[in-house]
């Protein structure tokens, strides 16, 4: 970067850092004495939170966090899309108490009248016509792979470089300079080499994908409308047109997983950018942070299924699990698809995404630092690139972690919460003009003191 020097960014990085420290006495204490938790925390990513420990939840509502020191901070994460609804929104929590208490049962193994309701707004919403349900984009991912598997006969899936699936063995991949399969660095004790369950390529590198699929054995391309999870890689013109066509040439399955990308609108990227995939995993957001997940499939695949009658689908076949579908998650899944992320919902959010792209911009403008932001309708992302990367190798060798941490505690120290991951901005049905306008003054005034 020609205009940041980086003696600079080690000084202001550790002011930030040890004003981090003298605001958050509690966190620090809570985080010192956690001797029962592997990590200190109660799942191990939560350690990527910048300043040497995480925060500690107090209290969240709407877009707002309160920690345990009493700091209240705008709320861009959003629980990593999980939130997107905003925290504990009235009509999925009114659902929420009303199944827990009044109704009672929270897990049955009996399914309710509310999951048609559910299983008809997602094909409104997404086109699919039969779903199952899940707890997470992870199971239905994995248990939608099994079903590739089992109506194509085909032993491999393609997944792209940095792509993001949760935690689903075959995903954590990249492409080797021949265009082989590599396990992706730091992927933890794989049960084999994922070269043997995966053929990995380039998001946006149609050629790529074909050499691949040219191999025979892929059942099912797995992707991501627009990568997320490495920094925002939109598409380019023709990409997913040329996937759909790619699959049907080869006789491999269509499979969008739109868990982030349903920020692109109430039907997601499918619905906006009129994608056909056989199969679609959802998840995170639309139970309002209830866990749950669901893939959908054609009729198409659900006929293929049903000529493979030795295949155990209601018992130990390893498909489904015995909290998936429970009644709590169903309740919770109505309830924030019918009355909190709306159609009228969405516009308001992507409208105020534009914005802050907007704001973003004019601030990279303005200093002219090599930077750039990628929109995703609700999501919006700054990374340190000029242009922004184009393939999920791009976005890996573009990270810089001195200014990720710089970005993420100098906002946090002024009240305003980012993605730990990365750079990603949320909006939610809460989140206001004022909301996003102090996230550009501040985002200003970052730039101004890195580049000064």
């Amino acid at each position: 970067m020609p205009r940041v020097d980086r003696n600079r960014l080690s000084e202001l990085l550790a002011r930030e850092r040890a004003t981090y420290v003298v605001a958050h006495p509690q966190s620090a204490a809570l985080y010192s004495q956690a001797d029962h938790l592997f990590g200190r925390v109660p799942m191990t990513w939560m350690n990527m939170w910048s300043g040497g420990f995480p925060l500690y939840l107090a209290t969240a509502h709407g877009n707002h966090i309160t920690d345990v020191d009493a700091n209240t901070y705008i709320d861009f994460a959003l629980g990593d899309t999980a939130a997107m609804a905003g925290h504990s929104p009235e009509p999925t929590a009114r659902a929420v108490a009303s199944r827990m208490s009044e109704l009672g049962g929270i897990t049955t193994m009996l399914p309710t009248a509310e999951a048609q309701w559910v299983a008809a707004e997602l094909t409104r919403r997404f086109g699919l016509p039969l779903w199952s349900f899940a707890l997470s984009a992870t199971d239905a991912n994995r248990w939608a792979l099994r079903i590739a598997r089992l109506v194509t006969g085909k032993p491999k899936i393609l997944s792209f470089a940095y792509g993001y699936h949760g935690t689903v063995d075959e995903t954590f991949v990249i492409t080797a300079p021949d265009g082989s399969t590599l396990s992706r660095p730091g992927n933890v004790a794989p049960a084999v080499d994922p070269a043997q369950t995966t053929r990995a390529a380039e998001f946006n590198d149609l050629a790529s994908v074909e050499r691949a699929l040219a191999h025979g054995d892929v059942a099912a391309i797995l992707t991501e409308p627009a990568l997320t999870n490495i920094g925002i890689v939109l598409p380019e013109a023709g990409f997913l047109a040329g996937l759909r066509e790619l699959a049907n040439k080869y006789g491999a399955l269509l499979m969008i997983d739109e868990t982030h990308t349903f920020s692109a609108g109430a039907g997601g990227a499918t619905r906006a950018w009129g994608l056909e995939p056989d199969i679609f995993v959802i998840g995170k957001s639309i139970g309002g942070g209830i866990p749950c997940g669901a893939y959908g499939i054609t009729a198409a695949i659900a006929e293929q299924v049903s000529v493979h009658g030795d295949a155990d689908l209601v018992d130990v076949g390893g498909i489904g699990g015995t909290l998936s579908g429970n009644a709590l998650s169903v309740a919770a899944m109505k309830a924030t698809l019918d009355e909190v992320l709306t159609e009228a919902a969405f516009e308001h959010m992507i409208a105020l995404a534009t914005t802050f792209a907007s704001g973003v911009q004019e601030v990279i403008d303005r200093y002219d630092v090599p930077w750039s932001i990628s929109q995703l309708g609700a999501r919006a992302e700054y990374r340190f690139a000029r242009p922004a990367p184009r393939t999920g190798s791009e976005s890996a060798a573009a990270a810089d972690n001195d200014l990720d941490e710089y970005v993420h505690l100098y906002t946090l120290n002024r009240g305003i919460l980012m993605t730990p991951f990365h750079n990603m901005a949320l909006m939610c049905p809460d989140t206001t003009g004022a909301d996003v306008a102090r996230h550009t003054e501040v985002f200003g005034e970052l730039v101004a003191e890195l580049v000064s």
